[in-house]
């Protein structure tokens, strides 16, 4: 069975709208069209058969005695389930709803056209099915005790809009007890766009990652996985900025994350505030909202590049940014340069799908941002370091690569 992409059911009704009302009742007032409530309308996926059902026959191999056969061997050689099973197709979208967008705890009910979105992304980008699954809890054991019990019907498990700091704990105990690529999306999916993202702009004006100094305003989910992930990849520094400054070794109110990261970012030993960081910086991501001054942006060094992705802000809008960074890029479809995760996820699944990989490792993320980065080619220019997500050539580049780099690893099984 396989999820299938359904579009708008043609509903001509939107949520709020009654229906005409008898016996003379005056009906309410006629809501707005909203194509997004039209759209949405009895959800964005269903479930589509890949086999017939057509008669007797194929009910008695589809279903029973035909299915007691294969039943019977996947019990005798477990591995056959993979060869006779949508297991090694599809991905479980598993959230608890606690960061969903920038709408926040919003509970999994809420978080459900999420979920369905993500669902269609990966079938659409990648060709992977992809259920959603919203829990009704947010307690951290309950949460892995669930996904552990639900794996054996998933060949990967893509975590989506858990909140900072759990999401951290959640990952490492599903990747320790399961076999199958687990995945946190918020973190990794968006380090590996930045990554390829910023491997171009480097390269577009003449630097490599090793000459870059970078801030990262946010230490949540997204700031600390781009930040270790871009010093895997060879980034000459970086200092994250949260609600309360810079952090470095000398502040006493870290949490352990946190901690770990002072240890491994801020070279340069910088302190305060984020605007005072970007005097002579580089780099600036954005992955926390909030707004940075003017002057902060103009404190920056020659040839600045400029990553502000908060949705639907940006922490420095492109017109500001303009006036003084060589490269602009942001997480909205409407300007240029977007940083948009849907590039990467879909075909990091699908190549690890593909080879039946056991985990998703640091060379298969970094493998994906470099075939994205390589997508771009000759047509490097300020406003395209990154490919657009209809771009048909991404998904089979990027899939390709983390296959690659599964089997180079030693992680792939087939």
């Amino acid at each position: 069975m396989a999820a299938e992409i359904v579009n708008s059911r043609g509903a001509s009704s939107v949520a709020g709208e009654d229906s005409e009302s008898g016996g003379g009742t005056e009906s309410a007032p006629e809501e707005p069209f909203d194509p997004a409530f039209a759209l949405h309308r009895g959800g964005k996926m269903a479930v589509q058969a890949t086999v017939p059902v057509r008669n007797k026959d194929d009910l008695s191999l589809a279903y029973t005695p035909g299915v007691a056969k294969v039943c019977s061997a996947i019990a005798e050689n477990p591995e056959l389930v993979h060869d006779y099973t949508w297991k090694s197709q599809v991905v479980a979208v598993v959230t608890d709803g606690t960061a969903v967008l920038g709408l926040g705890d919003i509970g999994p009910e809420a978080s459900l056209p999420v979920m369905e979105g993500k669902a269609i992304l990966f079938k659409q980008f990648g060709g992977v099915d992809a259920v959603p699954i919203a829990l009704a809890t947010t307690d951290t054991d309950e949460i892995v005790e669930t996904v552990v019990r639900l794996a054996p019907s998933f060949g990967g498990v893509n975590l989506e809009d858990i909140s900072a700091p759990r999401c951290f704990e959640i990952e490492r105990r599903l990747q320790e007890r399961l076999d199958i690529p687990v995945f946190h999306d918020d973190q990794h999916g968006t380090a590996v766009v930045t990554l390829a993202a910023l491997r171009n702009a480097a390269k577009l004006t003449g630097r490599g990652l090793a000459d870059l100094r970078a801030v990262i305003s946010g230490a949540g989910a997204a700031g600390v996985a781009i930040a270790k992930f871009l010093l895997e990849a060879g980034l000459g520094d970086v200092a994250l900025a949260d609600r309360k400054g810079i952090i470095g070794r000398d502040r006493e109110d870290l949490t352990p994350v946190k901690r770990e990261l002072a240890e491994i970012t801020n070279k340069a030993g910088i302190s305060g505030s984020l605007e005072s960081a970007l005097a002579g910086a580089d780099v600036f991501i954005g992955v926390s909202g909030g707004t940075v001054a003017e002057a902060a942006v103009a404190s920056m060094a020659p040839g600045a590049l400029v990553f502000a992705m908060a949705n639907p802000t940006p922490e420095i809008h492109p017109d500001i940014a303009h006036k003084y960074a060589a490269v602009v890029a942001t997480g909205r479809s409407d300007f240029p340069n977007q940083i948009n995760n849907v590039l990467a996820f879909p075909g990091i699944f699908a190549g690890a799908l593909q080879v039946r990989a056991s985990r998703i490792t640091e060379g298969m993320k970094i493998a994906a941002a470099n075939a994205l980065a390589d997508v771009v080619g000759d047509a490097l220019a300020a406003d395209y370091v990154i490919p657009s997500p209809f771009d048909e050539r991404v998904a089979p580049a990027v899939t390709a690569a983390v296959a690659a780099a599964a089997r180079a690893e030693g992680v792939a099984r087939r």
